[in-house]
């Protein structure tokens, strides 16, 4: 088998449906699977996937795993050559699966490629789609725009990240980075694998610093693949924490696993971003965010 596409779902059934409905359709003249990795919904996409989608290897969880650990149960079984990570916000507008596809196998140097991406798009403007590797500064500047807005008030909600109009979506080009996990392209072996420690958010980035970016594999974002990227669109409110909240203390989590792990010779980094984690969980505007969740932080 060629490709095995390994799409995670926590109840976005109308999303799931939609993306679903798009790799079918546009994917052809290429030996593939679908598998749909459940988080444990109860929205009803587990039965609707049984009933639309029969040839979909569906995975149910029965429990919230998390997106790497859910994507890891996917990769477990998958028997594609590789495998391409898709977001379950996300549509397929043309042939992406196959482009990407011939795009490794025709590569001179193949075995020196790690990932591959595309240019996302989202209200016909191009999107984040990939980004550098966690900074201490950039961490840090987020950190203290929400300690601000906590206390001086909301700062200008910031909207999408768009891609100056320079003709990128004709161009094909290696970076130095990380492609978002709405659309990773990788090869089936162990370099696939995520690490479990991280719930949500930092997953992709931590996955290619260690097994693509440290060990010289090229990364590239290709201009032919046409993706919508619904960014957010799997956002829900699922219990009493609103899934702002708890997205926030998961994004704070992970990004303290991330420089713990992959920082090991600046401990005074980590102990500033830890502090300053801590003091926005103080504020105000995450006084409801729950006991447990601060203890944790507060533990990492």
């Amino acid at each position: 088998m060629d490709v095995s596409v390994i799409i995670v779902n926590y109840n976005t059934i109308e999303l799931t449906r939609n993306c679903l409905i798009s790799v079918f359709e546009q994917t052809k003249d290429i030996d593939f699977e679908v598998i749909v990795s459940d988080n444990g919904s109860t929205d009803g996409s587990i039965e609707m996937i049984k009933n639309k989608f029969p040839n979909v290897v569906l995975i149910e969880n029965n429990a919230n795993l998390g997106f790497g650990a859910a994507n890891n149960r996917g990769l477990k079984i998958a028997k594609g050559k590789y495998i391409f990570y898709l977001n379950s916000d996300t549509v397929l507008l043309n042939n992406a699966v196959k482009i990407f596809f011939d795009f490794w196998e025709s590569y001179p140097e193949k075995e020196q490629l790690g990932a591959l991406g595309a240019w996302l798009i989202n209200d016909g403007k191009i999107i984040h789609s990939y980004g550098s590797y966690p900074s201490f500064c950039n961490m840090l500047q987020t950190l203290l725009r929400a300690a601000i807005s906590d206390l001086f008030g909301s700062l200008k909600k910031k909207r999408h990240r768009t891609i100056p109009k320079k003709n990128y979506e004709s161009l094909t080009k290696e970076i130095q980075g990380y492609v978002t996990g709405a659309d990773l392209f990788v090869k089936n072996d162990s370099t696939a694998l995520f690490d479990e420690r991280f719930f949500m958010y930092f997953e992709e980035s931590d996955l290619q610093l260690n097994n693509f970016a440290l060990t010289g594999k090229k990364t590239f974002i290709l201009s032919e693949p046409k993706i919508i990227h619904l960014e957010g669109g799997s956002d829900k409110k699922t219990d009493k924490y609103s899934f702002s909240k708890k997205s926030s203390f998961f994004y704070w989590r992970s990004c303290l696993i991330y420089f713990s792990k992959n920082y090991h010779a600046k401990k005074f980094y980590r102990a500033i971003l830890k502090f300053f984690i801590i003091l926005v969980y103080l504020l105000p505007r995450n006084a409801k965010i729950g006991k447990a969740y601060f203890k944790e932080l507060i533990s990492l």
